[in-house]
């Protein structure tokens, strides 16, 4: 029965016609070898035309109810409203095709209309019925969907929050650190951190790369107050690759993995390029031969796959580290 919660998507309303086209094809059938005037291609044709209206007038009919009559209506009618409304795609629906067929000269038409009005009524009180048994297993597949979902959502934000406590701690510790060697330092490092967290306090599991990078940008102000500045940054992206959304903290877990194994106590530079979204952050810092991911690599790496969006990988080029973003198209 349906019901303003459920929303019955258009591939599902392909499915619901393919298969009331292929009942009213077998229903035809059934006429077409029980009398030798119906042994007709046009009774065939009558029937699957008939369920096909049928369909368009249940798809047509439901979303009036869905969208503009059961929202304002008091929830207890919800019920009754949704049977007149299945009643209706199953009578209309027959009547629509019955008095199409009228206008020509079919025997199949001659041999129903003394009761077209006792079958329009029964096939009504059957679609309704039909209707009641989608409604029930297409509730079921959104549940499991909704739940697969919920789990997904859970999965994600646990790894989420696996890394605010893992970037806290090293910049609350940097800056511990700098109240006893230098107290203007500490307070724009205090300030900046500030800044991060209002940027980076978001539901959002997904953001654009523009946010991203800016995110990014403020987390090496922050580092570079323990670095003296030799931390440099070099973003190559147009305007469009700006929009590319990727999962939060994904960037800035690269370029803090690229300072924590890269850095020698010289400049190190960063380089973040995007094309054709695929991200490259490179840095020209000590080459770790053997690459093993760790709690960051990996949760990233988990978080693309978890999301459907993309994969972690990792290339040594001319002698430069290379971790790439590949996200799909």
């Amino acid at each position: 029965m349906p019901s303003v919660e459920l929303k019955v998507s258009k591939n599902d309303w392909v499915y619901i016609t393919i298969i009331g086209a292929s009942f009213g094809f077998l229903i035809s059938l059934f006429f077409f070898f029980i009398n030798i005037n119906l042994k007709e291609f046009s009774t065939i044709l009558f029937g699957t035309s008939s369920a096909v209206f049928i369909s368009l007038s249940a798809f047509l009919l439901i979303t009036i109810s869905n969208d503009y009559v059961l929202p304002k209506v008091n929830r207890k009618f919800w019920y009754f409203i949704s049977f007149v409304f299945s009643f209706l795609s199953g009578f209309l629906g027959f009547l629509l095709s019955f008095l199409l067929f009228s206008l020509g000269d079919f025997f199949i038409i001659d041999f129903i209309t003394p009761f077209w009005f006792y079958i329009s009524t029964i096939i009504g009180f059957f679609t309704f019925l039909i209707g009641l048994i989608l409604h029930q297993f297409i509730s079921m597949k959104y549940k499991n969907e909704s739940i697969k979902s919920e789990v997904l959502e859970t999965k994600i934000k646990a790894l989420e929050n696996e890394l605010n406590p893992h970037f806290l701690f090293n910049a609350l510790n940097s800056i511990s650190e700098l109240i006893y060697q230098d107290q203007k330092k500490a307070e724009k490092a205090t300030l900046e951190l500030s800044k991060f967290l209002r940027n980076a306090i978001t539901k959002n599991t997904m953001i654009s790369l523009e946010h991203e990078i800016k995110m990014v940008q403020t987390y090496l102000k922050i580092e570079n107050i323990r670095f003296e500045d030799n931390i440099k940054m070099k973003v190559e992206m147009n305007s469009k690759d700006s929009l590319i959304m990727v999962p939060k903290f994904s960037i800035q877990l690269l370029v803090e993995n690229a300072i924590k194994h890269g850095y020698t106590q010289k400049e190190l530079n960063i380089k973040i390029s995007v094309k054709n979204k695929t991200i490259e952050v490179s840095n020209d810092g000590l080459i770790s031969k053997n690459v093993k991911f760790g709690t960051g690599l990996s949760n990233l790496e988990n978080r693309l796959r978890l999301l459907n969006v993309g994969k972690l990988d990792y290339e040594i080029k001319n002698d430069i580290m290379v971790f790439i973003i590949r996200l799909k198209n």
